[in-house]
């Protein structure tokens, strides 16, 4: 009973292999663009389960103990509570971290190299569109990729 609560190592190697790849992780993510954050797909959902199985090990260190995990998971919750709060006070971080929005469309013209360099495909642009209820691209007064992935399409107005 005894080893379900021995650590491997000190409890400061998992505060500091949780850290590591908590920045690790936000890093390559953010690094991937608000597609592959925002709109999941059965890929980016297959993507998202190996990313935690390959970092596990970098996080435990082959450590099963209860304590481990529970240092663990305490740290990266500290940890997300931390970005969130500096995100909230600090632009610019919070520029990094999360991204600035990124314009698409206006007055019925479509940036393509925009949607190219921001992996937003003609059907994704397409189905965003109809969601806003634009049958045209003539009739976009607005579209704009959202920091969380999310197009946003505000129509033209109509004179």
């Amino acid at each position: 009973m005894n080893e379900l609560f021995h650590l491997s190592a000190p409890w400061w190697h998992f505060v500091l292999r949780a850290l590591l790849v908590y920045v690790m992780v936000m890093v390559l993510m953010r690094l991937s663009g608000k597609r592959a954050v925002g709109q999941f797909t059965p890929f980016d959902l297959v993507l998202l389960i190996l990313i935690g199985n390959a970092v596990q090990n970098g996080i435990n260190g082959g450590d099963n103990s209860l304590t481990g995990a529970a240092v663990m998971a305490t740290t990266l919750i500290v940890l997300n509570y931390v970005v969130a709060l500096v995100i909230a006070r600090n632009r610019r971080i919070e520029k990094w971290v999360e991204g600035v929005p990124v314009l698409l469309a206006r007055d019925g013209q479509v940036f393509r190299q925009a949607l190219r360099r921001e992996l937003v495909s003609d059907d994704d642009f397409a189905e965003a569109l109809r969601m806003n209820g634009v049958n045209d691209v003539a009739e976009v007064g607005l579209a704009v990729l959202e920091t969380n992935g999310h197009i946003s399409v505000v129509p033209r107005k109509r004179d």
